[in-house]
């Protein structure tokens, strides 16, 4: 950080630097890397909702405990931990910082795309414990040339690229000729093109009700060369075989995208039920006798909410540790397991999301000052249902499957 011990902020002298440490392969290990940064974290909260962005000591701490590395490769020197294993992670970042944990999860489902990337491109990208990439959608083309492709384009809602060193997008190849090239069922070819931060245009546009922390701004590149090794078929990654032999690179990153925000949600959920347990024990509602924790509605409400997180929760992560033990066996994951993923996430959601806004209605007039545990966590889970993995369109797309109907299973 370049300043003596005296010039540093609580934050920093709560994170002091340290070498990587190696990738532990289980979730108690991670769990416990959360703990030791939880204080800071806690405590730069405030300041991460104000200023829309991860202060760099707090990034640095997550990068020193590997928490950017889950889903990379070992041969990264990443922890290749498989999905039931990685969402309680994001789940317990997200009880102290949904923005964090948001970050996080979009980061390291990014870091899958080195499964599919020649080894010395992924050690370049990824090689380092700050080796991040972030991304987001957007219109834009990449026109074939000489070598790999001029692509120009404008993105947003790519969260984490503050702190990202490595940017990317997905834009459909256009031929020397001006006509889109196609796979062989007509569709067109759409590559992942991969480019340092640093040849990017940033505008700030992520003025937002919740996530404020995550920074999803807007990018832009104009005729910008990609070398072919630096690109990747979007199809592949979620249809091929990885070049990694892990049993995670079965899984596309869709899939833990989808089970990684579940888990954010479900964290924002667990510690708004955490903070009206401790407000009930004390507060008396105007016109009462007694506390909130004496009321007979309350009682109920909260065994509710508790009931229904923990079902969400354990169907996500039940569906997940079947379906990882099938893919093993058979060696590729089905549609209909994909399915599953996605219904359970979007389940997982909308379950931790109509929990919170009954808490918070609950809550009173407490739950509206910023300086209470409820008004932030509200924006935050809000802004998760509205986010793609939150679409109530989730519902009907599975629904369909199940019916015998024609789905769409391009967000799968």
């Amino acid at each position: 950080m370049g300043r003596g011990s005296a010039g540093r902020s609580a934050i920093d002298r709560a994170m002091p630097a340290a070498a990587p440490t190696p990738a532990p392969t289980h979730t108690g290990e991670y769990l416990a890397r959360v703990r030791e940064i939880a204080p800071a974290l806690e405590e730069a909260a405030a300041q991460i909702d104000a200023r829309r962005e991860l202060p760099e000591a707090i990034v640095a701490g997550l990068a020193e405990r590997g928490l950017f590395r889950m889903l990379l490769p070992h041969s990264l020197g990443g922890a290749e931990l498989l999905p039931a294993q990685y969402v309680p992670i994001i789940e317990a970042l997200a009880r102290i910082d949904a923005s964090t944990a948001w970050c996080v999860n979009q980061n390291s489902g990014c870091s899958m795309t080195s499964a599919y990337l020649a080894p010395e491109t992924a050690r370049e990208i990824f090689g380092g414990p700050r080796g991040i990439l972030a991304w987001g959608p957007g219109p834009g083309e990449a026109h074939v040339a000489p070598g790999g492709y001029r692509v120009t384009a404008r993105w947003a809602f790519a969260s984490g690229s503050h702190h990202a060193t490595w940017l990317g997008c997905h834009v459909p190849v256009i031929e020397a000729g001006g006509k889109p090239r196609l796979h062989g069922d007509g569709t067109p070819v759409v590559r992942t093109m991969l480019f340092p931060k640093s040849a990017t245009e940033f505008t700030d546009i992520w003025h937002t009700i919740g996530l404020r922390g995550t920074a999803s701004n807007q990018y832009s590149v104009k005729d910008l060369f990609v070398p072919e090794a630096y690109s990747v078929d979007v199809l592949s990654r979620r249809d091929m075989v990885a070049r990694e032999p892990g049993l995670l690179y079965r899984f596309s990153s869709l899939s833990l995208y989808a089970g990684g925000f579940a888990g954010v949600a479900l964290g924002i959920a667990r510690s708004m039920l955490a903070a009206f347990i401790e407000l009930a024990r004390d507060k008396i509602p105007r016109g009462a006798r007694k506390t909130m924790r004496d009321n007979n509605v309350t009682q109920s409400e909260v065994a509710r909410a508790e009931a229904r997180l923990s079902s969400a929760r354990l169907w996500l992560l039940h569906s997940f540790e079947e379906i990882t033990e099938a893919v093993a066996a058979r060696g590729h994951i089905t549609v209909e397991e994909r399915m599953r993923i996605r219904l359970a996430s979007t389940f997982a959601i909308h379950t931790s999301l109509e929990v919170v806004d009954m808490l918070y209605e609950a809550a009173g007039a407490t739950a509206i000052f910023n300086e209470n545990p409820f008004e932030r966590r509200f924006r935050d889970i809000h802004s998760v249902a509205q986010q793609l993995q939150g679409r109530q369109q989730h519902f009907e797309t599975v629904g369909q499957y199940l019916m015998g109907l024609d789905a769409d299973t391009s967000w799968l």
